[in-house]
C-alpha cells in the first residue's frame, strides 16, 4: 500500500522520488556512528514540491529528514522517513545588498562559494565549519555551525536575519527580526500555526519561574558555543522578555534546531567586511596537551581570530598521510600538542609585533619551546593539516576507530584545563586514551576514544562513556553539544543538561511547531538510546575475505569503512583538487566515493552469498568511479576506492563473466602489438568513417570519440634499432626508462624526445626487455593477469634498479604502477622487492626537476626564449606525486612561466571517455575547467599534460594538441 502511495507522490513531484534500496542504502547514514534505512530519498525541485511532501508525510504519519551535504556528526539526517535532500536544486544566491551587508540565499549554497561571491563585493559570511567547501548554508543553520574562527564571528545564529520556511502543515511563513509591538501583533494574528507558535513561547517566556529554571539550569553565557537543545535560553534575553536587549527573532531558535520545526526555504545572512589581508599563524609547539590549554588562557588576552588545537596523535597521522605529510614541514620535534593561534592585521609587520609579544609572555611563564610564525601559502597547508584531523582518526585499520561520541563538550575557556583533566581522569578509568584537537578559544576540544563498535563491549562502553561526560559537563555548567549538534547522539541527555521543567518546555516547543511530529523526529526531543541504529551492530563479525590485492593490516570491506561519511567527496570544481570528477559532474550523492564506500560495506556485511561482491546494486553505484585516485590522497580517511574497483571487479567478473570489451581493453597492449605488424592498415581503418563506425559500435565505443592511432614504428623497435649504440653507452649517470605500452605504440614521438633529452642532459639511458604495465588489466579488474605481469616487472627490474640507478617512466599511469599498485598486486614472497623498488621508480617530470634541484641541469642548457606554458597535470600524478614537478622541470628555462590550470581530471580516465555510455559524462567533466581554460589560452600560449588520456581528451574536446612536458622541454634546448 504504501509503496503504491509513493510511486503516485513520484508522479506529482517535478523532483525525483527513490525508493529503490540502493539510494536508500546509500542515505541510510551522514558522517556519524548512525545507520537507519529510509523510507524513501526525495529531491525536490521547487517549493512546490516541498508543499507535496509536507501533505504527504502527514497524510501518511510518516516524517522529512532535510538533507544538505549529509556531513552531520550526530545523525541528524539519519531516519526512518523520507530523506529530503535540497542539496541539488536549492542552490541559488538570490540576493546581495552591500549597502545594509546581508545576502539572501537558497539552503543548498556552499558556504565556500558564497565567500567566493562575496569576495569581489569586499564582503564574507563569517562562520567556517572543517567542511566548508562542501558544507551548505541550510545545514549550518540546522547545526548552527561555526568553526575555528568563532571567537571572531561567532555562530551561524549570530548571523541569521531572516528565514523563509515551510512549517509542518505548509503554511509559508517568514521568521525575522520583531519590535515588541510587531510580537504582540503576531500573537494576536488570526488562528493559524504561526500565532500559534508565537503564542506558545510568549506564554513560556513570561512566565518568571520558566525563567528562573532556564537561567538557572542552561549552559553559562560565558560559553560562546551551546547548543543544547532548542536555543531558548538566547529567545529569553531578547525584548520583550528580557528589557534593555535585541529584538526578538524566532531565527535564534531555528538556528540549531536540526530540521525539526521547519522546512527552509530561503536564508538571510549578515556579511562582514573582509578580514585584514594579512594572516600569520603561530604555531606554538608544547609537550603536553595540559601545557597548551594553560597557555590558551593567556592566548586569549592577545584577542587572536583563533586558537586551534592539534595533539600529538593527529600529528602521527598525517605522517603516513601522503597528501598531510607535505604540510608537517613546520613541526619540530614530537611535540605533545600545536597550538595554532591566527592573528589577522592590516601589515605583516602587526602580526609579528603581537606575535612576539605573546611568545615574550608565554616563554617568560615557562609555556611552549617552538614559536615559528608562518605567512601566506604556508597557512592553508597549516589548516589542511588540522581540517585533515577528523578523517585522519578514521584512518586506523582493523575494526576499532576513533568515535564521535564525547567530541563536542564546551566549557568557558578558563575552565577548559580542568574539565579535560577530569575528562582524561573518566577515558582512563576505561583504559581509554582520546584524540585532543580543534578550538581551545572557543573552550571546545574535540575528543574522540578508540572503540570498537562491532563488539558487545564497546556498544556498551560508548553509552557509558556518553553518560559520564553528560555528568561532567554538567559539573562544569558546560554545554554537550558546542557545534556539532544533538541529532541521535546527545538528543537522550538534555533532559539531564537542562533540568525536567525546561526539557518538557523544548517537548512544547517542538509540538506546537509540529504536532504531527512529521520533521525530522527523535532528535532533540523524545530521542532513543544513544547506542541504537548504529551502522555496526554489537557482536557483528568482520567477514574473511581472500583478495587479489593485499590491504595491509586490514581487510577489503575495512578499508570501505575508513570512510566516515565527512564528504570530501562531495567538493566541486570551484573547491579545487580531483575527488570526485563523476561528482563534479553530476552532483548527485550516488556518484560520490563516500557513496561507493558505502553500498561495498552495505553488502560486504550483510550479503548471504558465498561471493558477496556478486551484487549488481555494487556495480552500478561504481561504475561512474574513474578510477582517478583522487581519493587516494585528499580523503582524509585515504579511502583508495580506484583500488576497491578493481578488487570488485575482479569478484564480480568470477561469477558473472568477463566482458568482451573489459577483454579488448584489458589485452591493448597485444591487440597493439598484432596492428603494429601493419599500423598504416589500422590507423586507416580507425579513421574512414564506416570502418572506423563499425569498429566503435563492435567495440562498446562512443560514435563521436577519435580512436588512437598507431605510431609508424614503435618506440622499442626505434631504441633498439635506430638510435646510435655509441650513445646508449655515453652519459655521467646511468637511468633505465620503462617501455610502457601507450609510449611504445601510440605516443613513440614523446618516447623518442625522452630518449634524447636524457642524453642531451647527460644521461645513459638504458631500455631492456620487460613485459607492458598491466595498468590496462587493472583498470578493468582483469587482477589476476595484471600480477602476472607486475610480478614479472619486479623480478626484472629488482635487479638493475636502485638507489643510484633510477626507473624513469614518461606515461604516469603506466610508471606510478610501481610505486601503487605493485607492492600490494604481487604476492607475499615479491613484497619486500616490489616495496624496494617502488622507492626508485620516478615519472620523468620527478626526476629532471630534482636533478634541477641539485643543479645537475640548469637553465644554461635551454633557450632564453620567453614561452607561456599551461599545464594540466596527470589525476594518479596529482594523487600520487605532485603536478609540481612537471611544473618545475618545464620552468627551467630561463623565460618559461608555466601555470598550471586547476583542474580535476580531465574525464578520460584511460578508456572510461571512450566507453559509449560514459562519453559524455567524460565531456562534461573536461567541460568544468580543462576544456575553458585551454580555449581561453592566450595565442601562442603551448599546453601541457603528462597523460596521453589527458592529451587525447584536450584533443577532441577543444582541437588543440596538447604536448607532454618532455616534448616541451626537449623542443627547449639550446
Amino acid at each position: 500500500m504504501m509503496r503504491e502511495k509513493l510511486e503516485q507522490l513520484a508522479q506529482e513531484l517535478e523532483g525525483t522520488l527513490y525508493t529503490d534500496n540502493t539510494m536508500r542504502t546509500l542515505y541510510a547514514t551522514d558522517a556519524s556512528a548512525y545507520r537507519e534505512m529510509p523510507l524513501a530519498v526525495a529531491i525536490p525541485e521547487s517549493t512546490d514540491d516541498l508543499k507535496k511532501l509536507i501533505s504527504f508525510a502527514r497524510t501518511n504519519k510518516t516524517s522529512l529528514i532535510p538533507r544538505t551535504a549529509g556531513t552531520s556528526l550526530a545523525g541528524q539526517v539519519v531516519g526512518n522517513g523520507i530523506i529530503t535532500d535540497v542539496s541539488r536544486s536549492f542552490t541559488k544566491i538570490l540576493e546581495l545588498n552591500t549597502a545594509e551587508n546581508w545576502v539572501r540565499v537558497q539552503p543548498g549554497v556552499i558556504r565556500d562559494e558564497l565567500n567566493m561571491y562575496l569576495k569581489p563585493h569586499g564582503f564574507y559570511f563569517g562562520p567556517e565549519t572543517s567542511t566548508a567547501n562542501r558544507a551548505m548554508i541550510g545545514g549550518m543553520v540546522g547545526n548552527n555551525s561555526c568553526g575555528s574562527n568563532s571567537v571572531v564571528y561567532g555562530s551561524t545564529r549570530e548571523h541569521l536575519l531572516e528565514v523563509k520556511a515551510l512549517l509542518s502543515n505548509g503554511e509559508e511563513v517568514t521568521f525575522n527580526t520583531l519590535s515588541p509591538d510587531a510580537f504582540h501583533a503576531k500573537c494576536e494574528g488570526p488562528d493559524t500555526l504561526e500565532t500559534r507558535i508565537y503564542q506558545q513561547i510568549r506564554s513560556a517566556l513570561s512566565d518568571y519561574r520558566n525563567q528562573e529554571e532556564i537561567r538557572r539550569e542552561f549552559p553559562k553565557k560565558s560559553i560562546p558555543r551551546r547548543n543544547t537543545g532548542y536555543a531558548v535560553d538566547m529567545l529569553l534575553e531578547t525584548a520583550p522578555f528580557t528589557a534593555g536587549t535585541e529584538d526578538f527573532n524566532f531565527c535564534k531558535l531555528i538556528a540549531g534546531s536540526e530540521g525539526t520545526l521547519a522546512l527552509i526555504t530561503e536564508i538571510k545572512l549578515h556579511i562582514n567586511p573582509l578580514p585584514p589581508k594579512e594572516t600569520g599563524l603561530l604555531c606554538i609547539h608544547f609537550n603536553s596537551v595540559d601545557e597548551s590549554l594553560r597557555a590558551n588562557i593567556q592566548v586569549m588576552d592577545f584577542k587572536p581570530s583563533a586558537s586551534e588545537l592539534i595533539d600529538h596523535f593527529i600529528l602521527e597521522c598525517t605522517k603516513d598521510n601522503i597528501e598531510q605529510r607535505k604540510n608537517r614541514f613546520f613541526v619540530q620535534g614530537d611535540p605533545g600538542a600545536i597550538l595554532v593561534v591566527e592573528f589577522c592585521r592590516n601589515t605583516r609587520e602587526e602580526v609579528k609585533e603581537i606575535a612576539g609579544r605573546l611568545e615574550t609572555q608565554l616563554r617568560a611563564a615557562g609555556l611552549g619551546y617552538h614559536f615559528p610564525l608562518l605567512f601566506g601559502e604556508d597557512t592553508k597547508k597549516i589548516w589542511t593539516l588540522r581540517k585533515a584531523g577528523l578523517g585522519l582518526l578514521s584512518n586506523l585499520p582493523g575494526d576499532e576507530k576513533a568515535v564521535p561520541v564525547i567530541e563536542d563538550t564546551a566549557v568557558a575557556v578558563e575552565d577548559l584545563p580542568d574539565f579535560i583533566r577530569d575528562f582524561n581522569v573518566i577515558l582512563e578509568k576505561y583504559d581509554l586514551h582520546a584524540v585532543h584537537y580543534a578550538h581551545a578559544g572557543s573552550g571546545e576540544i574535540h575528543l574522540r576514544p578508540i572503540i570498537n563498535l562491532k563488539t558487545e563491549e564497546g556498544n556498551q562502553l560508548f553509552r557509558t562513556i556518553a553518560e559520564e561526560i553528560a555528568t561532567l559537563v554538567k559539573k562544569y555548567h558546560g554545554s554537550l553539544s558546542g557545534e556539532h549538534g544533538d541529532g541521535r547522539l546527545r538528543g537522550e541527555f538534555i533532559r539531564q543538561m537542562v533540568g525536567e521543567k525546561n526539557y518538557e518546555l523544548l517537548r512544547q516547543i517542538k509540538y506546537t511547531w509540529d504536532p504531527e511530529n512529521i520533521f525530522n523526529p527523535n532528535k532533540i526531543v523524545d530521542t532513543p538510546s544513544m547506542n541504537s541504529m548504529l551502522r555496526y551492530e554489537p557482536g557483528q563479525k568482520t567477514p574473511d575475505f581472500h583478495t587479489i590485492f593485499h590491504f595491509p593490516e586490514q581487510t577489503v570491506l575495512q578499508h570501505a569503512e575508513q570512510c566516515n561519511g565527512s564528504g570530501d567527496c562531495r567538493k566541486t570544481p570551484l573547491s579545487g583538487g580531483t575527488m570526485c570528477p563523476s561528482y563534479m559532474a553530476t552532483r548527485n550523492e550516488k556518484d560520490t566515493t563516500r557513496a561507493r564506500a558505502n553500498i561495498l560495506r552495505e553488502f560486504l556485511t550483510h550479503s548471504t552469498k558465498e561471493n558477496r561482491f556478486d551484487h549488481k546494486e555494487i556495480y552500478e553505484v561504481l561504475d561512474l568511479c574513474l578510477a582517478c585516485k583522487g581519493c587516494k590522497s585528499e580523503c582524509p580517511s585515504n579511502v583508495d576506492m580506484a583500488k576497491l574497483k578493481m578488487e570488485f571487479l575482479q569478484h564480480y567478473y568470477d561469477a558473472n563473466g568477463v566482458p568482451m570489451r573489459a577483454r579488448m581493453i584489458g589485452n591493448f597492449s597485444k591487440l597493439s602489438g598484432l596492428a603494429a605488424i601493419a599500423p598504416g592498415i589500422y590507423n586507416g581503418l580507425i579513421n574512414n568513417s564506416f570502418t572506423g563506425g563499425i569498429i566503435r559500435k563492435f567495440s562498446g565505443f562512443a560514435a563521436k570519440r577519435s580512436l588512437p592511432g598507431l605510431h609508424s614504428t614503435t618506440l622499442r623497435k626505434w631504441f633498439n634499432q635506430t638510435w646510435p649504440k655509441e650513445k646508449q653507452g655515453a652519459g655521467n649517470r646511468t637511468v633505465y626508462l620503462f617501455c610502457d605500452e601507450f609510449t611504445n605504440y601510440n605516443d613513440t614521438p614523446v618516447g623518442i624526445k625522452a630518449v634524447q633529452l636524457l642524453h642531451r642532459l647527460g644521461y645513459e639511458v638504458k631500455m631492456i626487455d620487460h613485459p607492458e604495465s598491466a595498468r590496462a588489466y587493472m583498470s578493468k579488474g582483469l587482477l589476476r593477469q595484471a600480477r602476472e605481469l607486475a610480478e614479472e616487472n619486479v623480478r626484472i627490474f629488482s635487479n638493475v634498479i636502485n638507489d643510484n640507478t633510477p626507473l624513469l617512466g614518461v606515461e604516469p599511469s603506466a610508471i606510478l604502477s610501481f610505486r601503487d599498485e605493485y607492492p600490494d598486486l604481487v604476492r607475499e614472497n615479491l613484497r619486500p622487492q616490489a616495496q624496494t623498488l617502488a622507492k626508485n621508480c620516478f615519472l620523468i617530470d620527478e626526476f629532471i626537476a630534482s636533478e634541477a634541484e641539485k643543479g645537475h641541469i640548469t637553465a644554461a642548457q635551454f633557450t632564453a626564449q620567453p614561452q607561456q606554458i599551461k599545464l594540466h597535470g596527470h589525476c594518479q600524478q596529482k594523487a600520487l606525486s605532485s603536478a609540481l614537478h612537471s611544473k618545475k622541470m618545464l620552468s627551467i628555462p630561463q623565460h618559461y612561466t608555466v601555470d598550471v590550470i586547476p583542474s580535476g581530471c580531465c574525464g578520460m580516465a584511460g578508456s572510461f571517455g571512450y566507453e559509449k555510455e560514459h562519453y559524455d559524462l567524460s565531456m562534461q567533466i573536461g567541460e568544468m575547467v580543462l576544456f575553458p581554460a585551454v580555449r581561453n589560452a592566450a595565442t601562442g600560449t603551448l599546453i601541457a599534460a603528462p597523460g596521453t588520456s589527458c592529451r587525447h581528451q584536450v584533443k577532441d574536446g577543444t582541437g588543440v594538441k596538447a604536448q607532454h612536458p618532455v616534448e616541451i622541454l626537449f623542443d627547449a634546448l639550446a
